[in-house]
């Protein structure tokens, strides 16, 4: 089950528009997601709760690096989305090199682009890319 939901960004792409064609609404997520911790959990949860699938982007371990620092990441690309792979409320989870989403949000054009409660909308460089494609 965990493999299954493991995918790549062009299948990712290819699952988003088939999906909103079925009038699935499509929220999106990403971060390092390290260490889980029961704030992720509950989190997932409620962004699950927006819409009908969930998919969560994960940095590389090279983005992680880029953005952390040489000690980071503590658990390896492959362990992270494998744990959040395992989640009821993920459906789906992909691995993305670049410093920030922008680019596969582009793409996947989500209905809904979560971030945790830490942020400010004002602060989101997500934000222009995804109302630009009609989400929110």
């Amino acid at each position: 089950m965990i493999k299954n939901k493991i995918k790549t960004l062009s299948q990712l792409i290819s699952i988003a528009n088939k999906l909103k064609k079925q009038g699935k609404r499509i929220v999106t997520t990403n971060g390092v997601f390290d260490i889980l911790h029961l704030g992720h959990v509950k989190y997932l949860e409620e962004s699950k709760k927006l819409g009908d699938v969930l998919i969560v982007g994960v940095n590389t371990d090279k983005s992680v690096k880029i953005n952390k620092g040489d000690k980071r990441p503590i658990n390896d690309e492959k362990s992270r989305i494998g744990v959040l792979a395992g989640l009821e409320s993920v459906d789906y989870v992909f691995l993305f090199g670049e410093k920030d989403p922008v680019k596969w949000l582009s793409m996947v054009k989500p209905n809904f682009h979560v971030k945790a409660g830490d942020y400010r909308v004002h602060q989101l460089i997500e934000r222009d890319v995804v109302e630009k494609n009609g989400g929110k």
